[in-house]
């Protein structure tokens, strides 16, 4: 296994621009967790807190793709700098509004404008993309992205709560636009690394890459699976709190990216010779079946292990999907395409969040579990539905792709493209 992961960081400039992208990628659950804690810090109310947060996460997975779309226009040194800088000048904005107890619409608007952060995760994926395209070591390097993004989820959370609890309120916003900063800042002059960009196809339009019927149906495969780590996050606390320990969610969490972390990279250092959709369908199969386990948890140790078996699945199906996206995607569209598979995942995760609560308050915990059940069953169908058209898809791009492969119903390794 080290000595894949050991390959792929052989390219030239590999090692510069993943670390400058894992700078600037921690600001995304930083400043949603910031937000979320320096408002219930300075006004005690959790219920705008929320609100907030979450105009934040769903601006950006709204404005996120609509930046990656640019970037495949113009490429990531034009873009990334401006999306950036209004990103920043938004949350600086919101900072005063909640310092100086300014109206409560003028946080709404201003972490909407901050929700123009760009998703680094994607533009990371994509230079990846350029340097590996059609080689087993794009899988490789999909899964290392996939168990960074699950580091940065399990970090940024617990480091926004105590920057703005042990310093000031303000404290975990702040220091995410300074990483965002300087992560951009140390990413974007890495020229030799930034793919070109490609030439639009005769005859195609401005449309949007999740008008096209793969990456919708994939992005909300990935809404319905994002519930599940979302349900996790409430339940898991709502749990503990119930056993009389509620710092033990935070173990809970951690066992759950873990699980996940572990299965993404042992997946990555291998290359099963499974045709993607196949792969696709036994990766949300398995992460519907995990669900059932929830309902006959009675202790937090007994919940630590079967939330560790549902985080089992959740990479590898992660990278899966990026490699179907991958394939099936022009490559002027690639970045956003890719920025979409992350909006669906994040906007699944903060449904999954806030839907299981209200259901936990009025209903109780089975009730509150069965969110991720019903999550799940979604899924599978949604991929059910769609493997005939991701088979057919898949085929025409091994027919046309500029490095030659065979058809995609054949046992191909995953990472051959």
């Amino acid at each position: 296994m080290p000595n894949a992961y050991r390959e792929i960081f052989s390219a030239p400039g590999a090692k510069a621009f993943s670390s400058a992208g894992l700078i600037a990628r921690l600001p995304l659950p930083l400043t949603h967790m910031g937000i979320l804690t320096m408002l219930s810090e300075t006004t005690g109310e959790y219920a705008l807190a929320g609100l907030v947060a979450g105009t934040f996460t769903f601006s950006m997975a709204f404005l996120g793709p609509q930046v990656s779309k640019a970037v495949d226009r113009r490429g990531q040194s034009r873009v990334l700098p401006l999306a950036t800088g209004v990103s920043v000048i938004g949350l600086a904005a919101l900072l005063l509004c909640a310092t100086a107890d300014a109206p409560r619409w003028t946080l709404f608007l201003f972490a909407l404008l901050s929700g123009l952060m760009p998703s680094m995760s994607a533009m990371v994926r994509a230079r990846w993309t350029e340097i590996y395209r059609g080689t087993p070591q794009l899988t490789t390097a999909y899964s290392m992205e996939s168990v960074v993004d699950e580091l940065t989820y399990v970090i940024s959370p617990a480091l926004a709560v105590v920057l703005s609890t042990a310093l000031f309120p303000q404290a975990a916003p702040l220091f995410a636009g300074l990483l965002l900063l300087v992560g951009v800042a140390l990413f974007v002059p890495q020229k030799a690394t930034e793919p070109p960009v490609k030439a639009r196809a005769d005859g195609a339009g401005d449309a949007s890459a999740v008008r096209s019927a793969p990456v919708l149906l994939l992005a909300l495969v990935l809404l319905c699976g994002g519930a599940i780590p979302g349900m996790v996050d409430t339940m898991g606390l709502a749990f503990a709190e119930e056993q009389g320990n509620k710092s033990l969610a935070g173990l809970i969490f951690a066992v759950y990216a873990l699980g996940s972390g572990l299965s993404g990279l042992l997946f990555g250092a291998r290359t099963p010779n499974v045709p993607l959709p196949r792969l696709l369908l036994v990766g949300v199969a398995g992460t519907a079946l995990t669900t059932l386990p929830f309902l006959f948890v009675d202790s937090v140790a007994g919940m630590a292990a079967v939330v560790f078996l549902a985080g089992v699945f959740f990479a590898p199906t992660m990278v899966v999907i990026m490699g179907i996206v991958e394939r099936v995607t022009p490559e002027h569209q690639l970045t956003e395409a890719m920025t979409w598979m992350i909006a669906g995942l994040q906007s699944g995760v903060a449904i999954g969040a806030a839907v299981s609560g209200v259901v936990y308050d009025r209903f109780g915990t089975t009730a509150g579990i069965s969110v991720a059940l019903v999550a799940g069953a979604g899924a599978l169908l949604l991929v059910l539905c769609a493997l005939p058209m991701l088979r057919t898809r898949l085929a025409r791009a091994d027919g046309t792709a500029a490095v030659p492969g065979p058809p995609a119903e054949t046992a191909t390794p995953v990472g051959c493209r």
